[in-house]
């Protein structure tokens, strides 16, 4: 942001010009509180010779507690000023425009008195009231050429305006009557050519020439031919179709303003802020005459849809998807998190394990706040001003309405007066959704054994627990789904078994159906010979089956598994996951790797795993 974006805003909104009031320094000069007349800002200019650029500084009255919490590096103590209401800004690639423009605001309100002032209009000098231009004749003694004649509409038109007073409202008031009293009038003259700069221009800044001009650029327009004119006389075009001139109804005032925007805009005419000015009247147009937020959406400022949306995410993340999930942690927490390790092997998974992980992190709660609210604060009610950049007269307010533009923004009307509620950036908590943006991807990137490992920091510990259950359900739905899956149809059960009979009975003989009645005797019953010795039965160790225990001093005397896998029909991957999970409240990590269907162990646990199984470990 520029010290120069700050003074276009001031005039715009507050009709705040610079002020110069020392010529020894020219770089230095002050903004005026449009009512009172006290300094709120003292703005500074100062050319660094060793580097080549301009360094831009600023003072502004706008109170400590209007300042955003982490304090951003760009604000700090005032420069020149002294006093517990002023705070300096730094202008640079740093410093966040509307952050510094809110600040502004806050200025302008601290500073506004109570009572009023009356200014009684001083009357004209008696006699010679000063210089006057007198026409010269030309040489030979010729006449001056004759002044254009104005239309007799043009002139019912100027008798229109009632003069009296100049302020903002006074002259809106006019230019609507006017432009009511001009909606059909056409005619064919080319803009003059010249330039005309005003701020809030109306038709009473045009002189004839230039009033004939803009009527006739205006009916071509109206074809939709739009040719080249200067800015401030194009405004007036736009200010008419906000005052309900040129277009039957709201819908086609809008229509219109849009088909504006790509005829003229678009095709590279006017000033470099007439797109941004007239997005937002677009915007509050459709608030003031309750058009559908669906439409009004599409005019609002892309940055502010988005950063709607993506706390519209984090505010109910359980009815949004993975990936709108993720997307908006990205949108607050860094672009880096799109580049993290977690996703490089499956994208799928990477989003799904950090959209989890804010679900989770969603019940962790602070001084009665859960986390949305301490990482973004609540709605903030502020007064709202709609059109008042713009020369809009307003015939009439509602007395009561509420316009909500999307989950998080939203207007209201009451009697006569106009808020906004949103969440505002200035009492955003950037570094704890960062710091929790930042211990997910460093705990999953240790988990998953990807990347390079990020090193935690203690203030983010909080998270945690949220991240590591995230990870525990994983694991649990890992070795679910490696489980076979077996399906017995029990339906043809007993059809097998009566085939089984009959096939049975086929195969006997004679002797076997006589003896079948014969008791029988145990196999071996009259042998002499001692029966063979059961078999020990196999140790277990800790939390391991006998099997487990079996394969792991397998592996610690060096020999391979592979045997006694085969021997128990076990599948390598299957048993190393099984044998991990079985061991992980005793180690709290991975101790059994599977690489090309072999078992290694991790030698980083050996000893852990020699005092489990109760040997020692020779090495």
């Amino acid at each position: 942001m520029e010290l120069s974006e700050l003074t276009e805003y001031a005039a715009e909104k507050y009709q705040m010009r610079e002020e110069h009031k020392w010529s020894d320094f020219p770089g230095f000069s002050v903004l005026c509180h449009p009512q009172t007349g006290k300094w709120i800002a003292l703005l500074m200019r100062q050319w660094n010779t060793d580097t080549g650029t301009e360094i831009q500084r600023c003072d502004l009255k706008c109170g400590a507690g209007a300042l955003p919490r982490p304090l951003p590096a760009y604000l700090t103590p005032p420069l020149r000023m002294r006093g517990a209401r002023w705070v300096g800004v730094c202008f640079d690639g740093r410093t966040e425009s509307d952050v510094v423009l809110r600040l502004l605001d806050q200025a302008v309100a601290l500073g506004t008195g109570h009572g009023f002032t009356v200014v009684l209009e001083a009357p004209a000098p008696r006699g010679d009231g000063g210089y006057r231009d007198t026409a010269l004749p030309l040489s030979g003694g010729a006449p001056p050429p004759e002044k254009p004649r104005l239309p007799e509409r043009l002139r019912e038109m100027r008798r229109l305006y009632e003069y009296g007073s100049d302020s903002p409202a006074a002259r809106a008031r006019n230019f609507a009557r006017q432009a009511a009293f001009m909606a059909d009038y056409e005619d064919d003259r080319p803009w003059p050519g010249g330039d005309f700069v005003r701020y809030f221009p109306t038709y009473h800044d045009l002189d004839t020439a230039q009033l004939r001009g803009y009527f006739g650029w205006r009916t071509r327009a109206r074809r939709g031919e739009f040719g080249p004119i200067p800015a401030s006389a194009a405004y007036l075009y736009v200010y008419e179709l906000l005052n309900g001139v040129g277009a039957a109804g709201p819908e086609e005032a809008l229509d219109r303003l849009r088909e504006f925007e790509r005829g003229f805009v678009d095709a590279g005419f006017g000033d470099a802020r007439m797109r941004t000015n007239l997005r937002r009247w677009m915007l509050e147009f459709c608030v003031l005459k309750d058009l559908p937020p669906e439409t009004a959406r599409r005019m609002a400022d892309p940055e502010t849809e988005a950063l709607d949306g993506a706390l519209s995410v984090l505010r109910s993340p359980a009815d949004r998807t993975d990936e709108e999930a993720f997307a908006a942690l990205c949108f607050f927490g860094g672009k880096k998190t799109e580049n993290s390790p977690v996703l490089a092997a499956d994208p799928e998974r990477g989003r799904r394990l950090f959209a989890a992980a804010w679900r989770a992190a969603s019940a962790y709660r602070r001084e009665d706040r859960d986390l949305f609210t301490l990482c973004f604060g609540r709605p903030a009610a502020r007064r709202w001003y709609p059109l008042s950049n713009a020369v809009y007269h307003e015939t009439e307010r509602p007395a009561g309405r509420e316009y909500a533009l999307n989950d998080c923004r939203r207007y209201r009307c009451s009697y006569g007066v106009w808020q906004t509620e949103a969440y505002e950036k200035l009492n955003f908590d950037r570094a704890l959704i960062q710091g929790f943006v930042h211990e997910t991807d460093a705990r999953l990137r240790r988990w998953l054994k990807t990347g390079r490992y990020l090193k935690e920091n203690a203030a983010d510990a909080w998270a945690i627990p949220y991240v590591d259950a995230v990870i525990e359900e994983e694991k649990k739905a890992a070795l679910e789904a490696a489980r076979p899956r077996i399906t017995i149809d029990l339906s043809g059960l007993d059809r097998i078994r009566r085939d089984a009979a009959v096939t049975r009975e086929s195969l006997l003989t004679q002797d076997e159906i006589d003896g079948a009645d014969e008791p029988k005797i145990p196999e071996g019953a009259g042998s002499t010979e001692a029966p063979a010795p059961p078999e020990e039965p196999e140790e277990s160790a800790g939390p391991l089956d006998p099997v487990q225990t079996k394969i792991l001093r397998a592996l610690l005397a060096g020999e391979d598994a592979a045997e006694i896998l085969k021997k128990h029909r076990m599948m390598p991957s299957l048993t190393a996951d099984a044998i991990n999970e079985a061991l992980y409240d005793e180690i709290g990590d991975t101790v059994l790797l599977c690489e090309d269907d072999r078992l290694l162990l991790v030698d980083d646990y050996l000893d852990d795993l020699t005092q489990i199984l109760g040997g020692t470990n020779d090495g």
